[in-house]
């Protein structure tokens, strides 16, 4: 098992940047393949970013790719997102999820949140016009 702790949200104009950060204990975090996925009030949760166990290969969401950077840190047990040129369709709630084994197998099973085992609370990006 895992806890996962997003912190970083807030509220930030557009054009602006911001990082993300999610905390992960219990049961250390290279276990995980790791993820961020946003989400809006009457709005399926959306995928942000994907990232291996190692760290090695990342993926996007069409919407942030070329402004937004996932990492790790398995020493710290930490995931990033690193948010730039942020506008207000970014505002959302950013939750930062968990999945074990057995481990995706392609690219697509890393873009569906049913695919992940553990989620965190969830952190608020605000970013005003």
């Amino acid at each position: 098992q895992v806890q996962l702790v997003e912190s970083g949200g807030g509220l930030v104009q557009a054009g602006g940047s911001l990082r993300l950060s999610c905390a992960a204990s219990g049961r250390t975090a290279s276990y995980y393949a790791m993820a961020w996925f946003r989400q809006v009030p009457g709005k399926e949760r959306e995928f942000v970013g994907g990232i291996s166990r190692s760290g090695g290969n990342t993926y996007y969401g069409d919407p942030v790719k070329g402004r937004f950077t996932i990492s790790r840190d398995n020493a710290k047990n930490t995931l990033y997102l690193q948010m730039s040129s942020l506008n207000p369709d970014d505002t959302a709630v950013y939750y930062c999820a968990a999945k074990g084994p057995p481990y995706f197998s392609d690219t697509y099973s890393y873009t569906k949140s049913q695919g992940y085992d553990y989620w965190g609370q969830g952190t608020q990006v605000t970013v005003s016009s």
